[in-house]
């Protein structure tokens, strides 16, 4: 089974820009929306980047930083549920998401770091 990851995150960013873009946009949710939007928006611009790293050292860094770009979205995405109760179900649908992205990453991370221990034994 293939999975298009750069697809999906670009899917899973468009998706919560659209929503966003929905909201009233409050002194309670202002700065919450914003940091969603770097996160969420960072996590696909850092796969990309780790598919076109000029190295497996750069790679592996890229993979990293798409895994707690993942983890700040669902904490984002948690806060922003408080601000706008109405809101939860579809933010429900995004934190999971999210968490099936979280946890694709930690396995990329995981095996990256397998590799690299056999490499130095």
């Amino acid at each position: 089974m293939q999975y298009d990851l750069e697809g999906r995150t670009s899917k899973f960013s468009k998706e919560v820009i659209d929503f966003t873009r929905q909201l009233s946009v409050t002194m309670y949710n202002r700065n919450i929306m914003e940091q969603l939007l770097r996160s969420v928006t960072s996590v696909g611009a850092n796969y990309r980047e780790a598919n076109a790293a000029s190295s497996k050292s750069d790679f592996r860094n890229k993979i990293h930083i798409c895994r707690k770009e993942i983890q700040e979205t669902k904490y984002w995405i948690e806060l922003l549920a408080n601000t706008d109760p109405d809101k939860k179900e579809q933010l429900r649908q995004f934190w999971k998401e999210a968490q099936e992205l979280t946890l694709i990453f930690n396995k990329i991370t995981s095996t990256l770091n397998k590799k690299l221990l056999e490499i130095k034994n």
